[in-house]
């Protein structure tokens, strides 16, 4: 194969699996690196982007852009973006403070700048308008990382004691499985006192969940 037809060729192969993806995911080169080598990766990604098939968001970042009817392109979703980055860097990611609250439904606070907690470097990723902070923690921090603890533990922590309420408590149910709430008891010990305290309340809560279920259906149906 001729190096014209062979970089066509992994162009092709490149789109084809940006597009088996949904609109709005985000990748990296090393996402295709099975494909070909770094610079015929490069250039099919440069070359997409020419087309405006994709767009680049930042230095060795990319997505496959959303549209609206009325707003145009959107902007990429903090999260999509962060799990890209988590894939590429081999590091672990914890959405935290006005972010975490607001995946959970406990804040309608959207923050300009979005935090996550990391165990690689600390750093500063801009796209657009929008950045998105990395802070350094410790392992001890980040030993809830991606688990349902992680995310409550960083929202109430946000939130603050005094703003824990019966609403807060019985949002949070709501928002996970019985086997997620009883994953919050054992995960208790890597959180300040007051918030294990709400996890242990969560935890206790999975049973109460389990039987509401088996009365009514699914929560989710």
């Amino acid at each position: 194969m001729t190096g014209t037809k062979q970089t066509q060729s992994i162009a092709f192969k490149v789109l084809a699996r940006i597009r088996g993806h949904r609109k709005g995911s985000v990748f990296t080169p090393a996402d295709f690196a099975d494909l070909g080598s770094a610079t015929a990766v490069h250039l099919a990604l440069m070359r997409h982007q020419r087309t405006g098939r994709i767009r680049r968001l930042a230095r060795g970042l990319y997505d496959f852009p959303r549209t609206h009817p009325q707003l145009g392109t959107l902007a990429p979703a903090p999260d999509a973006v962060a799990k890209a980055l988590q894939a590429r860097d081999g590091c672990r990611l914890q959405p935290t403070g006005a972010h975490a609250a607001n995946l959970l439904g406990l804040s309608t606070q959207v923050p300009t700048r979005i935090a996550y907690l990391t165990d690689g470097p600390s750093r500063l990723v801009r796209i657009g308008r929008q950045e998105i902070q990395l802070k350094r923690r410790n392992s001890r921090v980040m030993a809830t990382a991606g688990r349902p603890s992680g995310l409550v533990i960083q929202a109430l922590s946000h939130l603050g004691r005094d703003a824990v309420d019966q609403q807060v408590l019985d949002t949070l149910t709501s928002r996970f499985s019985p086997k997620e709430l009883a994953s919050m008891g054992e995960d208790a010990r890597y959180a300040p006192a007051w918030i294990a305290d709400i996890l242990r309340q969560l935890a206790a809560r999975a049973g109460e969940v389990t039987t509401q279920e088996a009365q009514t259906g699914p929560m989710n149906d």
